[in-house]
């Protein structure tokens, strides 16, 4: 699906920009030397941690994406270690400082449970999951997304997934977003910022 989605596109089906949530909270990336963009299409994300010195490895499932996402990295002079992979072929080793989910919810909840503890794995002692992503309010509002609630995420919901981990930032809240074709107009939306035990 994500392949044919994008090869269809003649640009950046989310523009070339970051996502607002890493502009609006560059402390998240603080104090970090690697970060892990999973699932992050056509690089936007890891080229802008890139740019902000971490050395960023991504990994999608899309070929056309991951070929733009190399693109991208060019045009603004950064390096980026990009990969195509699917999921559970990704090498899940505790590797990073920071792992970063962005829009990711193609995933239903039986999936998620799995993505989630994958995420926390490859986070080194003393490193942060940041996620950012649509409540289930946002299926009403039809401007990007999945249009399946089950596949959103709640406060409650993260968590849970997160228990025992320290809780940095976890705010819901609703903004007109406009990144690209894909996600475009008000939209319900949820971050979540947590750092791993070091012990």
């Amino acid at each position: 699906m994500w392949e044919d989605r994008y090869s269809n596109e003649d640009g950046y089906l989310f523009g070339k920009a970051p996502a607002g949530f890493l502009t609006e909270n560059p402390w998240v990336g603080a104090g970090c030397e690697t970060a892990l963009c999973v699932a992050d299409g056509e690089g936007r994300n890891a080229v802008h941690l890139a740019r902000q010195g971490l050395h960023v490895t991504s990994f999608d499932f899309s070929p056309t994406a991951v070929a733009r996402a190399k693109d991208l990295a060019k045009q603004h002079d950064v390096a980026l270690a990009t990969s195509v992979s699917d999921w559970s072929a990704f090498d899940w080793t505790p590797q990073f400082d920071l792992v970063v989910g962005i829009f990711m919810q193609f995933a239903p909840p039986d999936l998620r449970v799995q993505q989630f503890a994958d995420m926390k794995a490859a986070t080194k002692a003393g490193g942060r999951v940041a996620l950012h992503g649509y409540r289930p309010e946002q299926v009403a509002l039809g401007t990007g997304g999945p249009p399946n609630a089950a596949h959103m995420y709640t406060e409650e919901m993260l968590r849970a997934a997160f228990e025992g981990w320290q809780i940095e930032r976890l705010a819901s809240f609703e903004r007109d977003v406009q990144e690209g074709r894909g996600h475009s107009g008000k939209s319900a939306l949820i971050d979540l910022v947590a750092t791993k035990p070091r012990g």
